[in-house]
């Protein structure tokens, strides 16, 4: 696929998502950039914002097979990866497939589910595959975990350790529509099910293309030194205890040129790496106790870096080159 097909498909799958999620276009291509990258979504908000209705458009608008699991305490890793089953009839083990084998899985209120359980995601989101009783099965690509979880209710959640935080390429917030979205949104759904009603816009293939073809998009020495000048500033910072890993740089880099794809671009721009940077970074840092009180305090905190950084300006970049 080129790189401007990669364009035209993320503006038909926009258009199709904007048909159910009204005034939501930045969540909408912070969501399309982590599907080219094959990356996982962390989606949240209080209850009622639309998350799982966004997954799950998304999820229809490309067509492809996907399962939702409502995360809970009593949820068993094998409830998610799959469990070998003995069949009475053929004196045989038959094996069953968890709703993780599928293209997009939407896992509701991760955050509900027991650390047992939550880290049974952990191999697949890594490694694209599931091991089951020894046996590995690789999953189909494109694989994408969207989770969900209310950061509000404390009783009865068990919060995502770091390790699996990390596994997520980013983490986007719902919040509330203003007063003319709300509008649209209350017209649009009331008088039907309008989820019903959505159609795909393209297949898993042309998914798959996208993706392929991100990979070829070209990033400059300089930006490369940008991203890590981003990753080293959060480590070195008095306000940080835990800064962005090496794992976090590639997700950044890789989100900067799924950006530039989309914009019908083969090479990347600052632009690209300062649109995605708090998206993929702010998850990634702990801030130290006395700053974790203060809502949204790593995104304000990476927000004031890609302030202070110093950019690669376009004639050092093109100097460079020579």
């Amino acid at each position: 696929m080129d790189i401007s097909e990669v364009g035209q498909l993320a503006k038909k799958i926009k258009a199709n998502v904007k048909k159910v999620i009204i005034g939501k276009d930045e969540v909408i291509d912070m969501m399309i950039i982590a599907m080219f990258c094959e990356g996982h979504v962390l989606l949240e908000d209080v209850p009622g914002s639309g998350k799982t209705m966004l997954a799950k458009t998304l999820a229809k608008s490309i067509d492809g097979n996907f399962k939702r699991i409502q995360l809970t305490p009593d949820l068993m890793p094998t409830d998610i990866t799959g469990v070998n089953y003995f069949n009475m009839k053929t004196a045989q083990f038959e094996f069953i497939k968890g709703p993780v084998f599928a293209n997009v899985l939407i896992a509701d209120e991760i955050n509900r589910a027991t650390p047992k359980t939550q880290s049974g995601l952990l191999e697949s989101m890594e490694e694209k595959q599931a091991t089951i009783d020894g046996k590995t099965y690789q999953l189909d690509r494109p694989f994408i975990v969207i989770a969900t979880q209310n950061p509000i209710d404390t009783q009865g959640v068990f919060p995502l350790p770091e390790a699996q935080i990390d596994r997520f390429l980013m983490k986007l917030n719902m919040e509330y529509p203003n007063h003319e979205d709300t509008i649209g949104v209350l017209k649009t759904h009331i008088s039907e099910q309008v989820l019903e009603h959505t159609e795909s816009v393209t297949t898993l293939a042309q998914v798959v293309e996208a993706a392929d073809a991100v990979n070829s998009v070209q990033v400059h020495d300089d930006l490369i030194e940008y991203v890590v000048d981003i990753i080293e500033a959060t480590r070195k910072s008095n306000d940080v205890m835990l800064g962005v890993s090496s794992r976090g740089g590639l997700a950044l880099l890789k989100a900067a040129k799924a950006a530039a794809a989309v914009a019908g671009r083969d090479y990347v721009i600052p632009d690209d790496i300062k649109a995605v940077a708090v998206y993929v970074c702010a998850h990634r840092v702990i801030m130290k106790s006395s700053l974790q009180i203060k809502k949204d305090a790593a995104v304000l905190f990476i927000r004031t870096l890609l302030e202070q950084i110093t950019v690669p300006t376009e004639e050092q970049l093109q100097n460079n080159k020579q």
